[in-house]
């Protein structure tokens, strides 16, 4: 595994700019990207491209995501509770 990309998609995940998603991302990146695949790393750095409220939104599902958004990390990001490190939330 590239820890120099770990160390930028960790980074990134946690200066958003925007709370809310900082609180997802950040741990998500913290918890579970070491042990994403190079093809979910590669979705997960196209989720951190979209704008804040957008990803937010997917997560939350005020809004569904667009097909070329819609993948295995983005269903792990809907079930994470950064509370616990874990999915799902509230369960």
């Amino acid at each position: 595994m590239d820890d120099i990309r770990l160390k930028r998609i960790r980074l990134r995940a946690w200066r958003r700019g925007f709370r809310e998603a900082d609180l997802i991302l950040g741990p998500f990146a913290d918890s579970h990207a070491p042990s994403l695949t190079s093809e979910e790393l590669d979705q997960f750095e196209a989720l951190l491209q979209v704008p804040d409220q957008d990803l937010y939104g997917w997560i939350i599902g005020r809004e569904p995501a667009p097909p070329e958004h819609d993948n295995a990390v983005l269903a792990r990001l809907k079930g994470f509770d950064p509370a616990t490190r874990e999915g799902p939330r509230g369960a």
